[in-house]
C-alpha cells in the first residue's frame, strides 16, 4: 500500500495485468427459467488486456466480449477521465463497477465484482432488467480469470464444485476486518476496523444463494425489493482466506457504500 493515492491508484495496482479465462453466462431463458447450476453459454479465452504506460495512462483491449460489436472493445485509460460517472469502486485485492441507483427507464442494473489475489482475479458479474413494474435478475456471468503475463498460471480453487452452503458453513468463526468507501470518495477506503466473525446469516440474505468457479459466490435478490436491500459477494480467493463485497442500497435504491470484509481462519 506504500505510495497508494486514491482510487485510480488502487486500480492500477488491481487490474494491470492480461487477464485470460472462460466467460460462462447464466443467463434466463425464453421461458423465465434462470439456471444457475449450469451454463446457458460458454465464451472461451475472453480477454482483458489492461497496460499501463505510466503512471497517469494506459489502455483497455478487450475480446471474447458478450455485448461489444464483433466481440471486441479497445478504450484508453487515464487518471484524468477515469471514473467520472461515479460507477467505479476499489479496495486493495478488489474492484469492479456499480449501479448507483436502480433508476425506471434505465432498462438495467448492473454490476461486476472483481476479487484479486496473486495473479488470479476471480469476475463476477451481475445484471436484473426492468420488466413492467418490477427489476429481475436475468444474468449472472463468472469469469475464472488468470494473468497470462506471469508463469506458472495459478491453479483452480480447491472449492470448486461445493454446494453454496458447504461453503460457506466452512466460514463459520473466521475473524476478519471491515473497510468501507462512499459514492464519490477518489481516496483509499476507511481504515480497516475488526468485523464480527463470519456468520452464514449475514452473507446468506436473499432468496438466490448460488456457489460458481473460483470460489464465487453470491446471496441476491431474484426480484428488486421495493425497500432498502443489501447485495452480498465473496470469493474465497485462498485456502484461508475469503472477501466478502456489501453492496448497501437505501430506500431510495440509491447506492449508500460499500463494504469490504477480509476473512482468515
Amino acid at each position: 500500500m506504500a505510495g497508494m493515492e486514491g482510487q485510480w491508484d488502487l486500480n492500477r495496482a488491481n487490474f494491470d495485468g492480461r487477464w485470460v479465462g472462460p466467460s460462462r453466462w447464466y443467463q434466463r431463458s425464453k421461458d423465465g427459467v434462470l439456471d444457475l447450476g449450469r451454463p446457458s453459454e460458454v465464451i472461451e479465452n475472453t480477454c482483458y488486456d489492461i497496460s499501463f504506460f505510466d503512471d497517469d495512462t494506459g489502455l483497455w483491449d478487450g475480446s471474447g466480449l458478450k455485448f461489444a460489436h464483433g466481440g471486441t472493445a479497445r478504450h484508453p485509460i487515464s487518471s484524468k477521465i477515469y471514473n467520472q460517472s461515479g460507477h467505479c469502486w476499489q479496495f486493495s485485492g478488489a474492484g469492479g463497477q456499480s449501479s448507483l441507483q436502480v433508476v425506471p427507464g434505465s432498462k438495467r442494473f448492473a454490476h461486476e465484482l472483481n476479487f484479486f489475489c496473486g495473479r488470479s482475479r476471480s469476475m463476477l458479474v451481475l445484471i436484473w432488467i426492468e420488466q413492467e413494474d418490477s427489476w429481475r435478475l436475468d444474468a449472472i456471468s463468472v469469469v475464472p480469470f488468470r494473468c497470462v503475463r506471469s508463469t506458472p498460471t495459478e491453479p483452480h480453487r480447491r472449492v470448486d464444485g461445493l454446494p453454496a452452503n458447504q461453503q460457506l458453513a466452512e466460514l463459520m468463526g473466521w475473524h476478519g476486518v471491515l473497510e468501507q468507501l462512499y459514492p464519490g470518495d477518489d481516496g483509499l477506503p476507511s481504515a480497516p476496523v475488526a468485523a464480527e466473525p463470519f456468520a452464514v446469516e449475514n452473507f446468506q440474505r436473499q432468496a438466490i444463494t448460488a456457489a460458481f468457479s473460483d470460489g464465487l459466490i453470491c446471496s441476491v435478490p431474484e426480484i428488486i425489493p421495493e425497500r432498502a436491500f443489501t447485495l452480498e459477494v465473496g470469493c474465497r480467493v485462498a485456502s484461508d482466506r475469503f472477501q466478502q463485497l456489501s453492496l448497501i442500497y437505501d430506500d431510495e435504491h440509491r447506492l449508500h457504500h460499500w463494504e469490504r470484509r477480509t476473512y482468515r481462519r
